[in-house]
């Protein structure tokens, strides 16, 4: 009866130099020292810069922009956050990286190669609060902090760029707004001017309450008159002379009064005149002040336009300027080589010490 390994481990314990315990252990030993120095040299650098998304009310502005009409931002009730994301990875951000930096000429590649160097080298992310972190890990410490900083102006730039086109649409929008409103209040302001000097009214509202006010002034002065009236016959007959002149005077304010009272709108001084022109005038007043104020409004939110442009850079708050990080960093596809090698190492041994054999008979 004979003994063989059965496992592949066995076998591989006695295949060449793996056989001989003092080959094995510097064999392994040499493995391992490579792969523990490749992973800790050539030194490998992380740079690191993070940044938010935000609107001009996070930052306190929001009643200055309040008042000034430039209330929202352009991007409505999206998802910051994300449209950042989408800015970030578009071929727009790695072409502004890649001019501004000159990376073909540093990689020694064509366009579409160092577009797709970027596109795996530099890692985009989102954190929890929204915050967005652009990583890059190279051996040139000083090429990386310039990598990710370029990636994070492109990004703030873009936005901008975004925002001052909307607001651009806007304004185009409000200037029409603004004209319409402008021709509307020059009609409306016209009617009520033509009204004006029509009724020869200088204030038609004052006018138009004193002539209201004239039946019960009319009325007290008549009842004045006859008490006057009542007064004179006590002393003199019909036909005195100031008897006839205080009944003429009743006469001429009796008449005013029914004038006064007619409803007829032609009559001068009627209560339909005054029915008739009150409603006319009320409606001019309304169109006027819809007019005036709707120029103002669409005037208002024009001017909140150029408010928004320049707080079109004020989308982006950079929390971490580009920095490298002082933490060590490894090159962990060696870490992990290194790792297998002790690894086998150690099961190798450990298989010397106790190898489960399988006994086989022989003929």
């Amino acid at each position: 009866m004979i003994w063989r390994p059965h496992s592949l481990i066995g076998r591989l314990s006695r295949f060449g130099l793996l056989a001989l315990p003092a080959a094995r252990r510097a064999l392994f030993a040499v493995l391992f020292s490579i792969a523990a120095l490749l992973a800790l040299f050539p030194e490998r650098h992380r740079a690191v810069v993070t940044l938010t998304p935000s609107d001009p009310a996070s930052l306190g502005l929001s009643g200055t922009l309040g008042q000034l009409g430039a209330v929202q931002s352009v991007f409505g009730n999206q998802a910051a956050v994300e449209v950042s994301l989408r800015i970030a990875r578009s071929d727009y951000v790695r072409d502004r990286v890649n001019a501004e930096l000159g990376l073909e000429s540093y990689l020694g590649e064509n366009r579409i190669e160092t577009l797709r160097w970027l596109d795996r080298k530099v890692d985009i992310h989102a954190l929890r609060g929204g915050i967005i972190e652009f990583e890059l890990t190279l051996g040139n410490a000083s090429q990386a902090r310039k990598i990710v900083d370029v990636y994070a102006r492109a990004v703030r730039e873009q936005l901008a760029a975004i925002s001052r086109t909307q607001t651009a649409y806007k304004r185009d929008i409000l200037v029409d707004l603004v004209d319409q409103a402008n021709r509307r209040l020059s009609k409306a302001q016209a009617a009520y001017d033509t009204f004006r000097l029509r009724t020869r009214y200088s204030s038609p509202q004052a006018a138009i309450l004193s002539l209201g006010d004239r039946v019960p002034k009319l009325e007290d002065a008549i009842k004045s008159k006859r008490i006057q009236l009542a007064a004179a016959r006590q002393f003199f007959t019909d036909d005195n002379m100031n008897v006839r002149q205080i009944r003429a005077e009743i006469e001429a304010l009796e008449q005013q009064l029914s004038q006064t009272r007619s409803i007829t709108p032609g009559d001068n001084s009627s209560v339909g005149r005054v029915v008739r022109e009150s409603t006319e005038v009320d409606r001019l007043r309304r169109d006027l002040d819809l007019a005036l104020g709707l120029y103002d409004n669409y005037k208002r939110y024009l001017q909140g336009t150029s408010v928004e442009d320049l707080t079109s850079t004020a989308n982006v708050r950079i929390l971490e300027p580009a920095y490298v990080d002082s933490q060590r960093q490894y090159n962990w596809p060696f870490v992990i080589v290194a790792f297998l090698v002790l690894l086998l190492a150690v099961v190798i041994e450990f298989y010397q010490m106790r190898p489960p054999l399988e006994p086989e008979a022989t003929k």
